[in-house]
């Protein structure tokens, strides 16, 4: 494939949980390999349904969704650990292990994708400097702010050096210092070449950085602008 064609591709694209609700509703976009772009819209319009899709934790009910050449739908089930290695996802509420350390949380996504012990040691170190925790390593979660944990969530994400980071809501439980602190972590991995689809309904973020917006209500594209 052309580095040239768009990285993720939606054709038509709903989903349907019930005959009275349809999360997403005939959803057409496409995202170029680069790209940091918004997703906004009230709750319940439908930005974390797409993320979720794109991810391959749901499947659509009609439509079809290319990521990297690939009908994500269409592969098999033995091909999709292979896509969500390419694809790193952070959530609002961090989903870290509370028991293991800063380390050990961040080493697991590593470990059960079987990479070997030095890659780990190797790629951990570096993923949690990027991030401004190298002095964090041995820290449980419970010690650690709210926005240090959700710099482990974004380590987490990065370490296997995934080519599309998805993040839901991740300055959602945030004040307002740390959610640019965040925000601007998520700007520097996307200079590094990662693309990145961020879903917030803060419009200060919005105001903040100028990005491409996609915005959604009912499920529905009402807004696609630079």
């Amino acid at each position: 494939m052309s580095d040239a064609e768009p990285l993720i591709r939606l054709f038509h694209v709903t989903k349907q949980y019930d005959r009275e609700r349809r999360a997403l509703d005939d959803v057409t976009l496409q995202v170029e390999r680069g790209e940091l772009v918004f997703l906004t819209g009230p709750s319940g319009a439908g930005k974390s349904t797409l993320l979720r899709l794109l991810f391959a934790a749901e499947a659509p009910t009609h439509g079809q969704i290319i990521i990297a050449g690939r009908n994500i739908h269409r592969m098999r089930e033995s091909g999709i650990p292979l896509l969500r290695r390419n694809i790193g996802v952070v959530f609002q509420d961090f989903k870290l292990l509370s028991n293991r350390t800063v380390w050990d949380n961040v080493a697991f996504a590593m470990e059960v994708v079987g990479h070997p012990p030095d890659e780990i040691r190797r790629r951990v170190a570096t993923v949690l400097r990027q991030v401004g925790l190298g002095d964090k390593l041995n820290a449980l979660p419970d010690r650690l702010s709210g926005g240090e944990q959700q710099r482990v969530a974004i380590a987490r994400a990065l370490v296997n050096e995934p080519t599309i980071l998805l993040a839901d809501e991740p300055t959602g439980n945030l004040d307002p210092a740390l959610t640019f602190e965040i925000m601007n972590l998520l700007v520097d991995v996307n200079a590094r070449g990662t693309t990145v689809l961020i879903a917030t309904h803060d419009p200060r973020l919005l105001a903040a950085y100028p990005r491409r917006c996609v915005a959604l209500e009912g499920g529905r594209i009402v807004e696609d602008a630079a």
